[in-house]
């Protein structure tokens, strides 16, 4: 009989399938165990015993699903998603929780297609494909149902005697474990994407938020509103204020914007880690510390409450889309040629969203108006895509998206130039906005969603645990310039450009910016209060 022809034991396919996972698909959580804990003879058996234990807790959650025809999909499905995992998070170093699901489920086929790589292909067909196709044609003892159940507590018991065992066995360590390294769990791989996973879902169906909860609706622009407001608001990517030379930074960066009569915050911090979370929660009220996904996206923002106030909005988007922030404006994707001039080698160009704003401008001759342009800037892993050619100053550069193939002064480079690019970019915002001073109050607010690792300490990209993640993704550059009309004490405001600010202050700055009074207004998170 061959070894497909024989009836496997469903204890067995599940036994299996976990250690296979434990082995081959962990390589990040045994790498970070070892980081801390170091690896010598007496500490081998202890990091033995977590393979051990994580094994059960998987035979654990597969028994609860080893009915003879849930049994082999569930298994297949955790394979192919498990062997994907593995791959960012060995490549990447990252966390997959319930904020990276939510970035995967909003990731667009452009940003997937910058991901690809051959490796991860390979990951793939050796730790999903390969392993499926074998659990697929295994074939299943066929017991009755009243047997299956018996004999599936039996598993989960024996599961949990050796955890628990196990646990007792080392106490010293894995309280040590548990208490002050709790961060290492979000590495284990498929334990802490499935625990994510249903998070997310147990959010979406238990906890539904329904209505739009309609706030500011009594906002009124001052009787003093004149000459008309025009303020552009851009929302970079993935800048990382380090490397933002009005900081400074070893390098000129931006040489452009230091031409210009900035006012440059170098103390400013996002409210997330990852555009998903930073977007949404920088336009909310909420703050950081009190912001909900679902009640902010069920909550009208500051924009909503600008068009209350009569201004005239507009959102263009290079990147992804507004993340629910523009859904009741209206929206330009300019992530596609035919909206976006400047696109070339499959790439659109943040300088495209300004191509026709102009004639946006002067299409609406009543109210102020507000524009945000939402940059594709920084997003890596292909920084070598996010600039033309003409500003790749800065070289070797590393021109692959398999980072840890790179030095990482190459990675640094292709980084560099890209945040060059962004420097050019709003020095021409700046530009058209200059052409708009006989007729407007004008002034443009920039400021970055969430920072970036470049390999620091193995780190790459973004979207660490908040409370765990590096300054590189948290710390961000923000920069304000105001036009000849637009009176504003720049003195007072340089004095405060060294504080502490974050992304919680931009929905009463901007309110503050275009003079609207309005109850949910807080002065006292209002950058400008007591300088215009």
């Amino acid at each position: 009989m061959s070894f497909f022809e024989k009836p496997f034991h469903p204890r067995t396919i599940v036994l299996a399938v976990s250690t296979f996972l434990v082995l081959f698909t962990n390589g990040s959580f045994f790498r970070h165990v070892i980081d801390t804990y170091g690896l010598t003879w007496s500490m081998a058996p202890m990091i033995v015993s977590l393979g051990i234990v994580l094994i059960a807790v998987l035979v654990i959650v597969f028994t609860l699903v080893s009915s003879r025809y849930l049994l082999k999909p569930c298994l297949i499905a955790v394979l192919l998603i498990s062997s994907l995992t593995a791959y960012f998070m060995n490549t990447y170093d990252i966390i997959v929780d319930k904020l990276m699901i939510q970035n995967i489920l909003e990731t667009n086929l452009h940003e997937s297609f910058d991901l690809l790589s051959i490796q991860q292909v390979l990951y793939f067909l050796i730790l999903g494909v390969v392993p499926s196709i074998v659990v697929y044609l295994m074939k299943i003892k066929p017991m009755r149902v009243k047997r299956a159940l018996l004999e599936g507590i039996e598993s989960i018991v024996i599961a949990l005697i050796v955890g628990v065992v196990l646990i007792f066995a080392f106490s010293k360590f894995y309280t040590s474990f548990f208490r002050e390294h709790s961060p290492l769990r979000s590495y284990t791989n498929p334990a802490n994407y499935l625990y994510a996973i249903g998070e997310h879902v147990h959010d979406f169906f238990v906890n539904p938020v329904t209505g739009l909860k309609i706030i500011g609706a009594d906002a009124k622009v001052k009787e003093t509103n004149e000459p008309r407001k025009l303020v552009i608001l851009v929302v970079g990517e993935a800048v990382r204020a380090d490397h933002f030379s009005l900081n400074p930074y070893v390098r000129e960066t931006t040489p452009l914007l230091k031409k210009e009569d900035v006012i440059n915050f170098s103390q400013f911090t996002s409210s997330g880690t990852e555009t998903a979370v930073s977007v949404p929660c920088m336009f909310s009220c909420y703050g950081r510390e009190a912001y909900d996904r679902d009640i902010a996206q069920h909550t009208e923002n500051v924009l909503d409450v600008l068009k209350h106030a009569g201004a005239n909005i507009l959102w263009r988007d290079n990147n992804s889309d507004s993340k629910g922030v523009a859904d009741r404006l209206p929206y330009e994707d300019y992530k596609i040629p035919e909206n976006n001039t400047m696109c070339d080698d499959g790439e659109c160009r943040d300088e495209g969203m300004l191509v026709g704003l102009q004639e946006y401008i002067n299409a609406h001759p009543k109210g102020d108006i507000v524009i945000v342009l939402h940059q594709m800037g920084n997003h890596g892993p292909a920084y070598y895509k996010r600039y033309p050619k003409a500003f790749e100053k800065y070289t070797p550069v590393c021109k692959t998206n398999q980072l840890e193939q790179c030095s990482q002064a190459e990675i640094t480079n292709a980084y560099d130039n890209a945040i060059l690019y962004t420097d050019y970019f709003l020095s021409k915002t700046i530009g058209l906005l200059k052409e708009n001073d006989k007729k407007f109050k004008t002034a443009m607010f920039y400021l970055s969603d969430h920072g970036e690792s470049l390999g620091e300490k193995g780190l790459y990209l973004h979207g660490f645990p908040y409370a765990i993640a590096p300054d590189a993704q948290k710390h961000v550059p923000a920069v304000m310039w105001f036009g000849k009309q637009f009176k504003v004490n720049k003195t007072v405001l340089k004095q405060r450009s060294s504080q502490p600010y974050t992304h919680d202050y931009l929905f009463h700055t901007m309110l503050g910016m275009m003079e609207v009074n309005t109850s949910v207004y807080h002065p006292e998170m209002d950058i400008l209060q007591g300088a215009h």
